[in-house]
């Protein structure tokens, strides 16, 4: 036997150690979430729940699945601020910018 299984069931079936587990998980091609967090949702509101499940069903996916799209794509947001202000300030006036816009638009 390899170094990291022993035989220690009574039905004789090798045990495989933690560790040996996990890297086999992690090369599985179901260990897509091996090592990701958990977030459970209490108290959905039925027309937020109905709305997630319209998305699932369009896209042909589960609640969930939209459900971390979504919240992916809402905490992506959280860096603006912080790159808007990493901006060079060219100290042009709103009302300059303004009447460009409507001398372009003609």
């Amino acid at each position: 036997m390899a170094d990291n299984v022993r035989a220690g069931r009574p039905d004789r079936t090798p045990v495989v150690a933690a560790g040996e587990v996990c890297q086999r998980l992690a090369r599985s091609p179901f260990a897509y979430n091996v090592g990701m967090r958990s977030l459970h949702l209490r108290n959905v509101p039925d027309d937020v729940m109905n709305r997630l499940e319209q998305l699932a069903r369009a896209a042909s996916t589960s609640v969930a699945a939209v459900a971390i799209r979504e919240l992916d794509a809402a905490t992506r947001r959280v860096d603006n601020a912080a790159l808007i202000a990493t901006l060079p300030d060219r100290t042009i006036a709103a009302d300059t910018i303004a009447e460009h816009i409507a001398a372009d638009r003609g």
